[in-house]
């Protein structure tokens, strides 16, 4: 039996209880980060090892520029050196939107899923560290990216599952930690390679190295209990029960079993998320959830992790000065990680969004003009450490913004009735643009040179205006009340108002019934008084909250009515004072 380490109450009524075989679960299948990262982090080494260039792409060294800097931006500018990079995004972009990994995670469990991506991964890294032609090199990649989708939808999911609501937010940021840790790894591991003068045959081991996190993740798969949210939405409440009271360490797990089914429940209820999401009501959550992915690709984030080392081996530094370059981008960028473990519930998601997107578009903005100024790029070896210094500047501010939030911010706006298919936009407009830039930045670098930093620091302060004026906060605010955030919002309320949701409606009945239990006076958040009005008008009429399953067979026989069609109740409700009005409500959910 697990022991536990500490406990706490929550909002939802239950206790919260800190486990060690808590942290081992969610720590082991946060390796799943460690795929992405590590091939985040070794690729760009790879790519400038002459070894592997001789073998697989003689043409970047045959390339007139190769080795002479005569022209800085244009010495690794090649179609299929990119998309030796940018073919996982693909690979991993068509799972997304075929609904493979949707489909494997719901129906086959999120440990499988992971067993799925560990299994893939593996196969690829010895795909790759064996390679003898370029075809097996694309072959590793697509098996890479397959699994790299199937890991960053069920690894978050599984973390989110496992862990107690209290420690929620920082268990799940394992995720990142991990991904973040592994690029300085890879970033490592090729610095010795080439310390060592091993460039001819480190390759091989640089790649195949990749082995390591993803058996840790086979194994996770293998031998980690499922998580009881999995269970029960498969069918297995008894094992669902039993793996809920082995990771809290204890038997008293009635309350948080009972909220388990019922979420289990609900969400079973929940027949059209795709045809929700692309509603009128639900444009707010589309559009933010898919701008905080897109936005956190470009930043230009990706194009600094893959290409570092080529980019200072521009400057004419050696290739151990671009890799200690590069590692040191990837210490900023993983002790950076920690600073939103203590900040983004401090000081707000949106302030982070906001302060990062200055400091990264004045970083980027100073890279360009230094990067401009540069009288004679082949003595320009400080020059590369100025623009360094400024990089890490950049690097810091986008690890503690959008490189956790963005992946966080989607979870807390989505509501139930569009959870699934949100997070769904979300995750695939992420690969998709990673897919984009990481095909096009050597392209645009030979095309732009140092502009194409202006045109990422002009990115960012678009992107810094749009959170200004469109992201609604959601510190501090119950996640399941972050929708009506929507409806006082300047610009969004014109669509959050155009209906009313399914959660909606089970927040503001649940607040009715906690009044009518304590006998206090029921409050309501503004903008919630329309939904209100709507789940006074179905218990009157139905005597329930019609579940989205019921309004449909409704709605196509033609006998589904609301508030809109009959206002009695809005009517009366208008000409009641405060006491009657809580009374009624009191009465009604009687």
């Amino acid at each position: 039996m697990a022991g536990a380490v500490a406990a706490g109450g929550n909002e939802y009524g239950f206790e919260a209880r800190w486990t060690w075989t808590v942290f081992f679960c969610c720590l082991s299948a946060s390796a799943g980060g460690a795929l992405f990262g590590y091939d985040n982090g070794v690729m760009g080494g790879v790519q400038a090892m002459d070894g592997f260039l001789r073998k697989f792409l003689p043409s970047v060294i045959d390339n007139p520029d190769y080795g002479n800097h005569s022209n800085l931006y244009c010495t690794y500018n090649n179609q299929i050196l990119q998309l030796m990079t940018s073919s996982l995004f693909l690979a991993g972009t068509v799972c997304e939107v075929t609904g493979t990994t949707a489909f494997l995670s719901r129906y086959h469990g999120r440990k499988r899923v992971m067993m799925y991506s560990g299994l893939a991964f593996m196969i690829a890294a010895i795909l790759l560290a064996t390679s003898f032609n370029i075809a097996q090199i694309f072959v590793g990649r697509v098996l890479q990216g397959i699994a790299i989708s199937f890991a960053s939808v069920s690894v978050p999911i599984y973390n989110s599952e496992m862990a107690p609501p209290a420690y929620r937010g920082r268990l799940n940021q394992l995720f990142q930690l991990v991904l973040t840790f592994f690029i300085w790894v890879a970033q490592l591991i090729n610095l010795i390679i080439f310390a060592v003068k091993a460039t001819r045959w480190g390759w091989r081991f640089s790649l195949g190295f990749a082995f390591v996190p993803s058996f840790i993740l086979f194994l996770g798969g293998v031998f980690l209990p499922d998580s009881p949210n999995s269970l029960l939405e498969r069918g297995y409440p008894e094992q669902a029960r039993k793996n809920l009271e082995y990771v809290r360490g204890t038997p008293n797990v009635d309350k948080e079993f009972a909220a388990l089914s019922e979420a289990a429940d609900l969400a079973k209820q929940v027949k059209h998320p795709w045809v929700n999401i692309f509603s009128r009501k639900y444009r707010p959550q589309l559009i933010l959830s898919a701008s905080a992915t897109l936005f956190q690709q470009w930043t230009g984030i990706n194009i600094l992790i893959f290409y570092a080392p080529q980019i200072f081996n521009s400057f004419n530094a050696t290739q151990i000065i671009s890799l200690v370059a590069a590692l040191i981008l990837g210490s900023c960028n993983h002790l950076s990680t920690y600073v939103s473990f203590w900040t983004a519930d401090k000081f707000g998601r949106r302030a982070l969004f906001l302060q990062a997107g200055v400091q990264m578009a004045i970083a980027l903005i100073i890279i360009a003009v230094s990067l401009k100024t540069i009288s004679n790029p082949s003595k320009s070896i400080w020059e590369a450490w100025y623009v360094l210094g400024f990089t890490c500047l950049f690097d810091m501010a986008y690890a503690w913004s959008y490189g956790p939030l963005a992946w966080l911010y989607p979870t807390e706006i989505q509501p139930l009735d569009t959870r699934s298919a949100g997070l769904a936009v979300a995750s695939c407009m992420n690969l998709l643009f990673s897919f984009v830039i990481g095909q096009s930045f050597l392209t645009m670098l030979c095309s732009l040179k140092e502009w194409t930093f202006m045109f990422f620091a002009g990115c960012v302060i678009v992107m810094t205006i749009f959170v200004y004026f469109f992201y609604v906060e959601t510190k501090n605010v119950p996640i399941e009340e972050c929708p009506f955030l929507f409806w006082d919002h300047w610009f969004w309320k014109r669509y959050a108002r155009s209906g009313v949701g399914f959660q909606e409606k089970l927040v503001v009945h649940k607040k009715m019934q906690q009044a009518e239990e304590t006998g206090e006076p029921l409050r309501l958040p503004k903008g919630m008084e329309k939904v209100h009005e709507e789940v006074l008008f179905e218990i009157k009429q139905y005597g329930h909250i019609l579940s989205p399953e019921e309004a449909d067979e409704m709605q196509k026989a033609g006998t589904l009515k609301s508030s809109d069609d009959d206002k009695p109740g809005s009517t009366e409700m208008a000409q009641m004072s405060k006491g009657e009005f809580d009374k009624s409500t009191k009465d009604l959910t009687q």
